[in-house]
């Protein structure tokens, strides 16, 4: 049976003096906060349980795909061991799915929600996101490339059809709290929608997308995944003729109809350059 429910989603407003937008990624001294230059624009969205008819998106429709396998690896306390044994099983698993000839993956987080605390970007204590966004934009995408590859591989890379897709599942027990929500692409306007926000940190600078308010977006989530099931998300594609889905905007949310004493969420997700002959 489907559940559906309305939530509160946290959208961008931009600078209304036309700047860019920014975020710090380290905390503000006096507030403990990153520092950024714009506001959240909340607003009440209704969210459907697609569990039951997940086959209807995909990669290239929807922009997101839900898929079930367990994982061997379960433990995730260990980041060397994670990059050891979930890394390779993973590469795999992208690439039965997609039938991409090249997979790198470039980091990880492993998010628990620790309510009461702040996240602080501290790697270690990272929480679910509860704003809309886009983990890269399309120049931050080729940065990537640029970043992760060898200069003597990635022009060639570059050529190719390439995405930037992240494999995320829950960990330790099934995602009922603060479970995570995609917009299907199909929904949104590419051209009005979306607003590059500067991430600043000590030694760069990337970019991702905030995502401004459309009473059309089609918010979809799977109800209570449980850590043998897992969504792909894409956040870019070198394909950009209308032909497919450009990315997923995405969102962590608090579900109204979440019980009382639900163990809270427990997630990781990974970010992979994909690559196609």
């Amino acid at each position: 049976m489907a559940s559906n429910t309305v939530a509160i989603f946290n959208y961008l407003l931009a600078p209304p003096d036309g700047s860019r937008p920014y975020n710090r990624g380290y905390a503000d001294s006096a507030t403990g906060k990153p520092a950024r230059n714009w506001v959240e624009d909340p607003h009440d969205m209704q969210v459907e349980d697609v569990r039951g008819k997940e086959e209807l998106y995909k990669l290239d429709n929807a922009g997101f795909q839900y898929e079930r396998e367990a994982p061997r690896f379960t433990s995730f306390l260990n980041d060397d061991e994670i990059k050891r044994e979930y890394y390779p099983e993973s590469i795999d698993l992208i690439r039965r799915v997609t039938g991409a000839t090249k997979i790198v993956i470039f980091d990880h987080t492993i998010r628990r929600r620790r309510p009461g605390e702040l996240d602080n970007f501290n790697p270690q204590k990272r929480q679910p996101v509860s704003r809309v966004h886009v983990d890269q934009t399309p120049a931050a995408s080729i940065g990537r490339v640029h970043r992760h590859l060898p200069p003597t591989e990635a022009p060639s890379l570059l050529r190719r059809r390439f995405q930037i897709i992240n494999l995320w599942r829950p960990i330790s027990h099934a995602a009922v709290d603060w479970p995570l929500a995609l917009c299907d692409f199909r929904s949104v306007d590419f051209e009005k929608d979306f607003v590059p926000v500067a991430h600043i940190y000590p030694d760069r600078e990337g970019e991702t997308f905030g995502v401004k308010y459309n009473p059309n977006h089609q918010w979809k989530y799977m109800k209570a995944m449980t850590p043998e099931e897992y969504v792909l998300i894409k956040c870019s594609d070198s394909i950009q003729d209308g032909s497919v889905a450009r990315l997923t905007p995405h969102t962590g949310f608090q579900d109204p109809n979440t019980p009382e004493g639900t163990p809270p969420r427990e997630s990781i997700e990974l970010r992979a350059l994909v690559f196609y002959d």
